[in-house]
């Protein structure tokens, strides 16, 4: 019987867990941390807020979001990956915050009330829920009025050429490199499907302002195989 998406993808996360964050510095060429420090920067987050880290994986932005909002505020984590959730888990632990939730639960409906975080972000996460207009209606149900809903995601390079390395990198380099680094071809080659797939940073605009979020900015990252998405709930 053919998976879901969700099933799928769940199977893979609860696969590479262990050798995720190493791999994301491999696939990047480490050029995720100054996405994410760049993104951050941008979204000049105050102290003592509230933030929701959506597929927070092994809770990395999680704990930037912490430092951020201080020791007045707090941060939450939220992933369906429990083996993804133990590494935070470890993370946290070992960290100096104290502000800081992890919670097992579901990007397509959120445990949360409406109107209930400061910010809410998602990193290279979007691209594996199996509806992503879904989950951004739900980001923007649970944050504030005046709240922050930001996705940091692979995109589609529009340049001619660039656009060909890139396609080519992700379908045949990536899972190589997962088969040789984290001895998970398969699963590598999901994540490359789902980032070929994932919209263009034009349609996910489009995206963000028919979830209810205003005043989009967007953001092109190395070329643009990355981009931040910032929009506003009034």
């Amino acid at each position: 019987m053919q998976q879901s998406k969700e099933q799928r993808v769940h199977g893979v996360f609860e696969k590479i867990y262990k050798n995720y964050d190493q791999m994301n510095s491999v696939i990047s060429f480490q050029r995720h941390k100054a996405w994410r420090k760049d993104t951050m920067k941008r979204m000049n987050v105050q102290k003592g807020t509230k933030a929701l880290d959506v597929c927070c994986g092994t809770a990395d932005w999680t704990l930037a979001m912490a430092e951020a909002v201080g020791e007045t505020g707090k941060a939450v984590g939220l992933d369906f990956s429990q083996n993804m959730l133990k590494i935070g888990e470890e993370k946290v632990k070992s960290s100096p915050f104290s502000n800081i939730t992890l919670l097992h639960g579901n990007a397509m409906e959120l445990p949360f009330e409406d109107n209930s975080f400061d910010y809410v972000t998602i990193g290279f996460g979007l691209r594996n829920v199996p509806d992503y207009l879904q989950v951004l209606k739900e980001m923007q149900r649970v944050v504030k009025p005046g709240g922050k809903v930001v996705c940091l995601e692979t995109s589609q390079p529009t340049m001619i050429g660039y656009r060909q390395m890139y396609l080519l990198y992700f379908k045949y380099i990536m899972p190589a490199l997962g088969k040789m680094v984290a001895k998970s071809y398969e699963e590598y080659s999901w994540l490359q499907e789902s980032a070929r797939d994932f919209p263009g940073q034009k349609q996910l605009a489009d995206m963000f302002r028919e979830a209810g979020l205003t005043d989009v900015e967007v953001k092109s990252y190395t070329g643009g195989v990355a981009a931040m998405h910032l929009g506003y709930k009034r």
